[in-house]
């Protein structure tokens, strides 16, 4: 009986980069005033199609989320009052708690943190400076890229 030994492989080193968060975000953001009105909120949503956006002071710090179910709880507030006008203001309606991942973080903790909250979309802080919004598509989007 003939034994081959070859030794001990070594194997490839592969050049592994994480999936960050800076890599996957929407960078060009469309950001909301505490001083705008929830109808004026509705119309932004409504033509840019999107559900919700950061909202930032006037010193660009950001100081809460406002989405289309913040905008649909005035609306129906107005409905129970027979006041359709929506005038409330952002920083009446809008999330002030608002939780936050860091542009350094990774695609994957990301992901969990969206199952774990429930939540679409997440602020991307750097330096507690507001650079971008990262989103549950973003993460299918970066997921779909590196496969």
């Amino acid at each position: 009986m003939v034994k081959s030994y070859q030794g001990v492989r070594k194997e490839e080193e592969k050049d592994y980069t994480p999936a960050l968060v800076k890599d996957y975000m929407t960078k060009q953001l469309i950001t909301f005033s505490p001083k705008q009105t929830v109808n004026e909120v509705v119309d932004v949503l409504v033509y840019r199609n999107i559900s919700g956006g950061p909202v930032i002071n006037e010193d660009g710090q950001l100081i809460g989320i406002i989405s289309e179910g913040d905008c649909l709880k005035e609306i129906m507030r107005g409905h129970y009052n027979n006041d359709l006008t929506m005038s409330a203001l952002v920083e009446e309606v809008m999330v002030k708690s608002v939780i936050t991942v860091a542009a350094n973080d990774t695609v994957w903790d990301v992901a969990s943190k969206f199952l774990e909250m429930k939540l679409r979309r997440f602020p991307v802080l750097n330096e507690d400076k507001l650079v971008g919004q990262i989103s549950q598509r973003d993460i299918m989007k970066a997921v779909e890229e590196l496969n």
